[in-house]
């Protein structure tokens, strides 16, 4: 019996605010899960291996399940994503890993990242309780839940 192998690809959907819509809402989790495995499914063998495993609409941050022979298609059909919805997203690959242990440390690490991101934009005190450190937590707990 083989096992089959996989690549986890963490991606950041970044949002473009046009000048004239300063509309920063986040992304929802529905569009997000269903644009790539349209999108990506044309590309032929990514279909039927293509995952979304979890996803953060506080980040914009999603975890990709895809096997390992055509993970370099997934990756570049997931950076050819412009729009989901009608709102434009900037696709940011952060991390490529071949197991979910990698895929899950570091989606926390980025998760950690762009929280202290918020707080700077927000010159918050680095001491400052805030409803992030909630979102930290909680946020922690269902990534390191994923199961292969």
């Amino acid at each position: 019996m083989v096992r089959f192998k996989n690549r986890w690809i963490l991606v950041e959907f970044i949002p473009c605010v046009s000048p004239t819509n300063s509309n920063n809402s986040s992304i929802l989790a529905a569009p997000v899960l269903n644009s790539p495995n349209n999108e990506i499914t044309r590309w032929g063998a990514v279909g039927s291996s293509l995952n979304i495993k979890y996803y953060s609409p506080t980040t914009n941050v999603c975890i990709i399940r895809v096997a390992r022979d055509p993970y370099r298609i997934a990756w570049a059909g997931v950076t050819f994503l412009t729009s989901i919805d009608g709102k434009g997203y900037l696709p940011n690959v952060v991390h490529v890993s071949g197991t979910i242990k990698q895929a899950q440390m570091a989606a926390i690490q980025h998760n950690r990242e762009v929280i202290a991101r918020y707080r700077v934009l927000a010159r918050t005190p680095a001491a400052y309780q805030d409803s992030y450190e909630t979102f930290l937590k909680t946020s922690t707990e269902e990534i390191e839940a994923l199961q292969d």
